[in-house]
């Protein structure tokens, strides 16, 4: 085994803003590194330069990938491969390039970059109307492969994340932590020699993850990769990763034990939370029997949402929670008055008034629509507006300037940040943030509406422990003091267990069980478990995969999601 990746002194700013300062590490072949840090600490961007395929602010330092190449074909291979034979016959050479110093169409950086995948947050990267097998085959196109037996070679790689079950279904069908793997599937057509995972399974419950990360762990050990790895939780840290990193504010607090690194990154965390009220108002949304199917071709008939009940109380915090697939979504998207329900009965109270959400028109749902907001799992924001104008005028808040400004750090506040973060943030652009910003300022966006029924899907979905805590003390306030209405869709059973107040499982579109966090989250994932694989990869040799790498052509832009 041999040094990979050579960090050295590496800074990289947008406009002056130092987002990586002066950080130096190194990746030796088959080394799993994990890289905790607190949101915007720059994991995402110290991953997006490690890729090496797109321009990242202003770098300095350097980032030296030590390989080997041949000599005859210029396939790339790692360095202890120097001095052996490649299989065109020619001979291995050594090689070392550094991304910070040779341009993006340098031709010796695109055959590096050839050996190099990432799994990109909150980002499916599939081909959403085609089938998980075209999207393999996609893939093998993209990469330009030209071996003949296509069909055999896609079938095996979804044999390797254990995916061959779904073969025919459609992308978009699956369910959260089958996207990833296919994801994954996607990734080692190209025969990586590392692999970037920006929080891979963030989106998902925990069942979910786990399969997922089971899945990625059997291919780094049967290709004998290297991999570097960021979560928002420790505990994947500690569990997947050889090494660990703090990251944090940009520099590099300390590398080392993955245990001893999660645990001094655990210790920066506040347990204290805000009290929860003792009783609530009367009910403010009402569930009955509801039910809402959709029919697909390749599955018939799918019951989504399955005759569920329920009610939630003003001022109340109330959880829906279960794994990938069971509803949970969908119910919150009928309760928004989206997506009509099939059957049953939905009514949101508006005032003394109770309003029915399967009538349409501004003066049946829409009256309730208005005093509603809801935060996706996939949110969006205008990239190209400075977040003042995401939180005022992309919203059609029309605020006289002032009073725009001190409500929108007031909200950005409300949402996590600190006042000092919120005023600095105000003029930047969305991609100057780091993905878990973002997420908080999509928060504050739907806050800025002032609605009294909240609904949010996913919230905590790539935070870290830190961040995560000062959100639910966020929302504990504005329910507190805003008297707002919580529906939070979460897998994250921490999060749940601290922030709300009731809770309702759900389980192939039907509630389970309703009632506190703790009666309700003590057992659901025991009980789920047995309606899901175990996440046992059927395994193979890296030999087995087509060698895609040394291919003529460019190679398409594998990062972009396509529905």
């Amino acid at each position: 085994m041999g040094l990979l990746v050579e960090v050295k002194n590496l800074s990289v700013d947008f406009d002056g803003k130092l987002v990586l300062d002066d950080i130096s590490f190194d990746i030796e072949e088959g080394e799993v590194i994990g890289i905790l840090g607190k949101s915007g600490a720059g994991k995402t961007v110290l991953m997006h330069i490690l890729r090496g395929t797109e321009r990242i602010g202003n770098v300095n330092g350097s980032v030296i990938y030590h390989v080997a190449m041949c000599e005859k074909c210029d396939y790339v291979d790692v360095p202890s491969k120097v001095g052996s034979k490649c299989k065109c016959g020619g001979k291995m050479e050594p090689l070392s390039v550094d991304f910070a110093k040779v341009g993006l169409f340098d031709e010796k950086r695109k055959a590096v970059t050839k050996r190099v995948s990432i799994m990109i947050q909150r980002t499916f990267a599939l081909y959403g109307d085609d089938s998980v097998l075209t999207n393999i085959l996609n893939s093998l196109s993209d990469v330009d492969y030209k071996g003949g037996n296509d069909i055999e070679i896609a079938v095996k790689i979804l044999d390797e994340v254990n995916m061959t079950h779904r073969t025919m279904h459609i992308a978009r069908d699956l369910s959260g932590g089958e996207k990833q793997r296919v994801v994954l599937a996607r990734q080692l057509v190209r025969n990586p020699f590392l692999l970037l995972a920006d929080e891979p399974t963030g989106t998902l419950d925990q069942i979910n993850a786990d399969i997922v990360h089971n899945v990625i762990m059997e291919s780094v050990k049967s290709h004998k990769m290297a991999m570097v790895i960021t979560s928002h939780w420790p505990d994947v840290i500690a569990k997947m990763s050889n090494k660990a990193i703090l990251l944090d504010e940009g520099k590099i607090l300390d590398i080392g034990d993955p245990d001893t690194i999660v645990k001094k990154f655990l210790e920066e965390s506040d347990t204290t939370f805000v009290e929860k009220p003792e009783s609530f108002g009367e009910d403010i949304i009402r569930v009955k029997d509801l039910t809402k199917r959709f029919v697909s071709v390749e599955r018939g008939v799918v019951r989504a949402v399955d005759g569920i009940t329920f009610d939630v109380k003003e001022r109340e915090i109330f959880g829906l929670v279960g794994p990938s697939g069971s509803g949970k979504t969908t119910t919150s998207e009928i309760l928004m008055g989206v997506m009509p329900p099939t059957s049953g009965e939905v009514e949101v109270r508006v005032g003394d008034e109770w309003i029915d959400m399967k009538k349409p028109g501004y003066m049946n749902k829409g009256r309730a629509t208005k005093y509603m907001g809801i935060l996706h799992q996939e949110y969006g924001l205008y990239p190209h507006s400075r977040i003042i104008e995401n939180l005022t005028e992309s919203i059609s808040l029309d605020l006289p300037y002032e009073l725009g400004i001190r409500k929108a750090i007031n909200t950005l506040k409300v949402a996590g940040f600190s006042e000092s973060k919120a005023k600095s943030i105000l003029n930047k652009n969305t991609y100057e943030l780091s993905e878990g910003e973002r997420h908080r300022v999509a928060l504050a966006q739907v806050l800025m509406k002032e609605p009294k029924i909240v609904i949010m899907d996913e919230p905590t979905g790539t935070m870290d422990p830190i961040t995560c805590h000062s959100v639910t003390n966020s929302i504990l306030n504005a329910r507190n003091e805003l008297g707002e209405t919580f529906i939070i869709v979460s897998h994250d059973m921490d999060f749940v267990t601290n922030i709300c107040d009731r809770v309702a499982l759900m389980s192939k579109g039907k509630i389970v069980k309703i009632g506190t966090p703790e009666e309700v989250v003590s057992e659901p994932m025991d009980r789920e478990l047995a309606s899901y694989d175990d996440g046992r990869a059927i395994k193979l040799d890296a030999e087995q995969i087509p060698d895609t790498s040394n291919v003529d052509g460019e190679i398409k832009n594998d990062d972009m999601t396509c529905t």
